[in-house]
């Protein structure tokens, strides 16, 4: 599923114009990219938690050539899904 298709859901299924159907959807995805930009923890019940870690830096080794190298510290974005949404996966 692609930002157009979820686009495409809200169209149809709230009868907003496309180009306000786009709008609100650029506006959720906005909201929770600058949430999580401060650092904030972003809970969507009955979805999930979406967190951003620090790692820190760290030495690892090239696979191709066994040189041992360095990691820069660096934020990631995790994801755990809700309860909810695992058992209506499974």
């Amino acid at each position: 599923m692609t930002k157009i298709d979820i686009i495409q859901s809200v169209y149809e299924k709230l009868g907003f114009s496309k180009k306000d159907s786009a709008d609100i959807v650029e506006s959720v995805f906005d909201l929770i990219k600058d949430k999580l930009a401060q650092g904030e923890k972003v809970k969507i019940s009955g979805f999930g938690n979406f967190v951003v870690k620090e790692k820190r830096s760290r030495r690892g080794r090239n696979p191709q050539t066994g040189q041992e190298i360095s990691i820069t510290a660096r934020r990631v974005l995790t994801f755990k899904s809700s309860q909810v949404l695992r058992k209506a996966l499974n």
